[in-house]
């Protein structure tokens, strides 16, 4: 199941009860697979990104000097931008996040991510490809804590 620690492609905000969430958890996993979600479906990602990416776990990946969380997602976008249009998924929308206009106060997310997947198969083969995985930990060094939600049409 170590593939299903990067099944969700995402962004951050604020922590709830002081836990933050960045990878996917084996429950989690399975029971976004057994949801069955038919088709297509859209992933909200919300992101807060550190002030300065954390490579200390990833020595291969880090850049020769330190980065801020954002420029660290940058580069894990560049590098998964082209593998997941080859996948047929589509980004819909890429954006700075803030404070809510309805919501915790004491929240906000640096940046909101819309990704379509054209089926949850093809979202998971994507999430445990070799080549993805390879740079996935940018996005790793990258935040502080996120969340995924992946949304089915009505």
């Amino acid at each position: 199941m170590q593939a299903m620690r990067f099944l969700f492609f995402t962004l951050t905000s604020g922590t709830f009860m002081n836990q933050n969430y960045i990878d996917v958890t084996q429950e989690a996993g399975k029971a976004f697979f057994q949801r069955g979600i038919p088709g297509a479906f859209v992933m909200l990602n919300l992101l807060k990104f550190k002030d300065i990416a954390d490579y200390s776990k990833l020595p291969d990946l880090a850049p020769a000097s330190e980065i801020s969380g954002a420029a660290a997602y940058d580069l894990y976008m560049h590098h998964t931008l082209p593998l997941l249009v080859e996948a047929g998924s589509e980004l819909l929308f890429y954006g700075k996040g803030g404070p809510f206009l309805i919501g915790p106060e004491n929240q906000h997310w640096d940046a909101v991510l819309l990704v379509k997947h054209q089926s949850v198969a093809r979202f998971m083969a994507f999430a445990q490809d070799q080549v993805y995985l390879k740079t996935a930990g940018h996005r790793t060094a990258a935040l502080e804590d996120s969340r995924l939600l992946p949304i089915e049409p009505i």
